[in-house]
């Protein structure tokens, strides 16, 4: 969800402050969330947790600050920056018809692709990392079934023959998708190989923002795997363990 953020102020020269949190340092997964507000371009630098929590009630990423006005959630934060900035009419239409079709998925979202994508990355990643031991294969089979169901739903009913989901142009919806599908990939579980419609919409999706935006905002879920060389602390680890294992019951 952050990184759908990222590109759409990007793609549309959003001013804004990058605040980075190592979630595994700095926080117990999302605690003490990140803040973005309006007030300059992105920029690298240190960690900063410190008063985060205050930008968001919910203690999760991504969270926005404006001001005095604060924000949650990623479809939230997205439609606020398009009215407010008055981005180009195709992320959100102003036909009520188009932009019925992007509330549409994204409604529909959360329950299917959101459901089971990350999943691959806690299975095959972040739940080892925790408790020191890999996961059955067969439940990453569970999850990748489950996945592969939501994406033939997916292909036949939102993009069917289009270019993108409501049509000849990207949307909100085609983004908040792509962040979302380009997990599993970042840990060795290509779900497009085999599916050309959901390859060549991952094509233009990318040539739409702009594959050096698109690769920078997805550099760290490419790299994942990365994250086994990562040093977390004991009484971090005996916390989440249990917890990280509940999320796939």
């Amino acid at each position: 969800p952050c990184r759908s953020i990222y590109i759409f102020a990007r793609s549309n020269n959003i001013p804004f402050e990058f605040k980075h949190v190592e979630l595994f340092k700095d926080s117990v997964l999302g605690k003490k969330p990140a803040a973005v507000s309006g007030a300059e371009q992105p920029r690298a630098g240190p960690s900063n947790s410190e008063g985060a929590g205050k930008v968001s009630l919910l203690k999760k990423v991504p969270a926005l600050k404006d001001g005095d006005f604060t924000l949650a959630e990623c479809t939230a934060i997205l439609l606020y920056l398009s009215r407010k900035y008055n981005t180009p009419d195709h992320w959100y239409p102003s036909d009520i018809q188009k932009r019925a079709r992007v509330d549409e998925y994204l409604s529909w979202h959360h329950a299917n692709i959101r459901a089971n994508a990350p999943k691959t990355m806690w299975i095959k990643v972040l739940i080892p990392l925790f408790t020191g031991q890999p996961l059955p294969s067969e439940k990453l089979q569970e999850v990748m079934e489950g996945l592969s169901t939501s994406l033939k739903q997916f292909e036949d009913r939102f993009l069917q023959d289009k270019a993108f989901i409501i049509g000849s142009e990207i949307s909100l919806a085609d983004l908040v998708a792509i962040v979302e599908l380009m997990q599993p990939v970042g840990v060795g579980c290509d779900i497009f190989e085999d599916r050309p419609r959901l390859r060549a919409w991952r094509r233009r999706v990318e040539d739409a923002v702009g594959k050096e935006l698109f690769f920078q905002a997805h550099e760290m879920i490419l790299n994942i795997k990365e994250l086994s060389n990562i040093q977390i602390d004991p009484q971090l680890k005996e916390q989440l363990a249990p917890v990280l294992m509940k999320m796939l019951k």
